[in-house]
């Protein structure tokens, strides 16, 4: 095996691989779309157990989910039986590694929350003793109703509770507002986040402003100077900081990644560096720390061509009309208030430590996270990163294995809250663990 084989194969695992999914299904037309779900994680290499509560098996096939699962789908029925030596719940509940229910409905809440162990589902969730991730969907009018209102507001409180808020929308019941439960593939990236960091809020009433995306600065109406920046960095750090109970706003250029993993944050689109600049000054004031994850175009056309240019013109064009995009970071970090923490991105080939170290000191924000460009499995566009992380510390680097980057996000996040920690704030040392690679491997 290559010197660089285990980092590569540490990098390549995946965090669902091996866990054991429980899925609970309850009464909400949303869970027709529960079995993209299930499927995506037996791609994953997840374990899948599947529960339905009566109602929601009048909406989706408990067959289709079997096969999906290639495990039998749980029903009110199955819960006891003279030829198992366990109650069902019981064994669910000490199987599962991670639990996620969705959609979850006004009456399953309700159940969960005042201790009804009535059904398959509700009597599993009592027995659990694994983090859960609840992703409500119902009507707009019941959401908003005092006692489902009561209800959530207290089940987000409860340790081990990952809450996954609807979204506003166009309803099965043809109303437009609260209650579209949250997209299958957000959710996916959720139980990603669970497997990796755990349930534990650490970003709770905190606010975090994220860059994220290339800028584009035209030329002419057909063309522009940009770079291959997909944006994946920068909105998984903002999804991971939602997840650990930030309140974030996200800033970015064209994306290219799965619209649902905007869901949840507060977005802005711009397409120029000046646009960019002018949304990240007026949300700094706001924000408790910054990541600049963006990919900001370097020069800009002090004024566009109104028509496109011809072929003929093109060499005489590029090589005029051009002047510098001024330092966003750098400005951010002057007029940074007191208390404020700041992560800056370099991407740099050749000696990127060498580059970075400059860079760090050149723009003065407390952390400085610098990765390869010219290397496979890394940089833009990648699923995965590798790189270092400097600061906040003079000389102070650690090297960042080759990991997703919603790992490296939450390795980012955790170095940028230090930097906020008050004294003797101490972070709690047991709640919200990742769960123990160990667990994956289990019967």
């Amino acid at each position: 095996m290559s010197a660089g084989a285990p980092e590569q194969a540490a990098a390549a695992a995946d965090p669902l691989a091996g866990r054991r999914i429980l899925v609970g299904i309850s009464g909400s037309i949303a869970a027709v779309k529960l079995p993209l779900l299930v499927s995506a994680l037996v791609q994953r290499g997840a374990q899948v157990r599947c529960v339905l509560t009566p109602s929601a098996a009048r909406l989706v096939s408990a067959e289709a989910l079997a096969c999906l699962s290639r495990q039998p789908c749980h029903l009110d029925a199955d819960q006891w039986s003279h030829r198992a030596p366990r109650p069902l719940h019981v064994e669910l509940a000490e199987w599962a590694e991670l639990v996620v229910v969705a959609p979850l409905s006004a009456t399953s809440l309700g159940r969960w929350l005042h201790g009804l162990g009535d059904t398959l589902l509700a009597s599993t969730l009592l027995a659990c003793e694994a983090p859960v991730l609840v992703a409500p969907a119902m009507n707009s009018a019941m959401w908003s109703s005092p006692g489902v209102r009561a209800n959530w507001q207290q089940l987000q409180g409860w340790p081990r509770v990952l809450p996954m808020p609807p979204e506003a929308g166009l309803l099965a019941c043809d109303r437009r507002g609260d209650g579209r439960m949250a997209d299958p593939e957000l959710l996916l990236l959720a139980l990603e986040s669970l497997a990796l960091w755990g349930w534990r809020r650490d970003w709770q009433g905190l606010t975090l402003l994220v860059s994220s995306g290339p800028t584009r600065e035209a030329l002419d109406p057909a063309r522009c100077l940009t770079n291959p920046s997909t944006g994946r960095m920068g909105v998984l750090l903002a999804q991971a900081a939602r997840l650990r109970g930030a309140r974030v706003e996200l800033v970015h250029g064209p994306l290219q990644v799965p619209p649902a993993w905007l869901e949840g944050l507060s977005c802005r689109a711009v397409t120029t560096a000046a646009e960019m600049e002018g949304a990240l000054g007026e949300a700094q004031p706001r924000a408790d720390a910054i990541a600049m994850a963006a990919a900001v175009a370097d020069h800009r056309r002090s004024a566009p061509l109104p028509h496109k240019l011809a072929k003929q013109e093109l060499e005489t064009e590029l090589a005029r009309g051009w002047q510098p995009v001024p330092d966003i970071l750098r400005g951010l970090v002057q007029q940074r208030p007191q208390g404020q923490a700041i992560l800056g991105f370099a991407a740099h080939s050749g000696d990127v430590l060498a580059q970075a170290r400059a860079k760090w000191v050149a723009k003065g924000c407390q952390l400085l996270f610098a990765n390869p460009i010219d290397q496979p499995g890394a940089g833009f566009a990648a699923s995965h990163n590798r790189g270092w992380l400097l600061g906040p510390q003079p000389d102070q680097v650690n090297e960042l294995p080759p990991a997703s980057k919603l790992a490296l996000a939450h390795r980012l996040l955790s170095a940028l809250r230090l930097e906020l920690r008050p004294p003797g704030d101490a972070p709690a040392a047991e709640a919200g663990r990742p769960l123990s690679p160990r667990a994956a491997a289990d019967p």
